[in-house]
């Protein structure tokens, strides 16, 4: 599916539902290949965002075990394994399917402007309640085809403590120095990506949670969600008939 104006492309992949390529001024923003579906784009992370220990799930008495995508851990859900359709001009939807047990939907909505990408995602079920954590995981290139590399502007207020195995305790900390692979909460402004000489991008989200990953070379990622890793375990939002766990995320360019 395509959207385009005068300024921007925007590009989404019905396979996996990912923004796959996003153009400004002529300018890919994202990585647009990879070795696995995890590490290009900006994909969709339902019905759980982030690492899933040892792809085991509890929920109202009863274990489930997933496949493990990124050893130890199951990540990032399975909507982006999944063939999406399109709905209309400007949305997708995908019914969760094996090895999910509970059934449900995800649907995505995109708005392109001159000046702005929004991407709406909301997970129901109108057949029974199950737990859901959701959010997108955006790789950003650091370096544009002009100007110089990118510089982050994140200004975190706290960060979630994680154990040996990067799963959240559930303690809240400072956040460490970068490089970062880290979880925070409590912004004190919408994170910043400059690329001086080219142009600035703002990510702002109606999700409060944020896991920043700096560590590779090539890109940044800034990952808004709707709470920590493994919260679908220790708090789960519940979806049900009437309840759906819903969010948005906006990148506002300017020059």
């Amino acid at each position: 599916m395509h959207l385009h104006n005068t300024r921007a492309q925007a590009t989404i992949d019905l396979t996996g539902g990912k923004l796959s390529s996003l153009v400004v001024d002529g300018l890919e923003l994202l990585i647009i290949d990879g070795e696995k579906p995890t590490r290009w784009g900006s994909f969709p992370m339902a019905p759980w965002a982030g690492r899933l220990p040892y792809g085991k799930l509890r929920f109202d008495g009863n274990d489930y075990e997933f496949p493990l995508t990124s050893p130890p851990h199951a990540n990032h859900g399975v909507a982006h394994l999944q063939d999406w359709q399109q709905v209309d001009d400007r949305t997708i939807a995908t019914d969760l399917a094996d090895p999910w047990p509970f059934g449900g939907r995800v649907t995505q909505t995109f708005e392109l402007t001159d000046s702005s990408f929004t991407v709406t995602i909301s997970i129901t079920n109108d057949e029974r309640s199950m737990p859901a954590l959701t959010g997108w995981h955006p790789w950003f290139r650091r370096q544009l085809d002009r100007g110089e590399p990118a510089q982050l502007e994140v200004a975190p207020g706290r960060a979630y403590a994680v154990d040996a195995d990067m799963i959240p305790t559930g303690a809240l900390v400072a956040p460490p120095p970068p490089p970062w692979n880290e979880t925070f909460i409590d912004l004190a402004a919408a994170p910043i990506i400059r690329w001086p000489g080219a142009l600035d991008i703002e990510i702002t989200s109606s999700f409060d949670h944020w896991v920043v990953f700096t560590e590779p070379e090539h890109a940044l990622c800034i990952e808004p969600q709707s709470g920590p890793p493994n919260q679908i375990n220790a708090a789960p939002f519940i979806v049900e008939p009437g309840a759906p766990l819903s969010g948005n995320m906006t990148f506002r360019w300017t020059t």
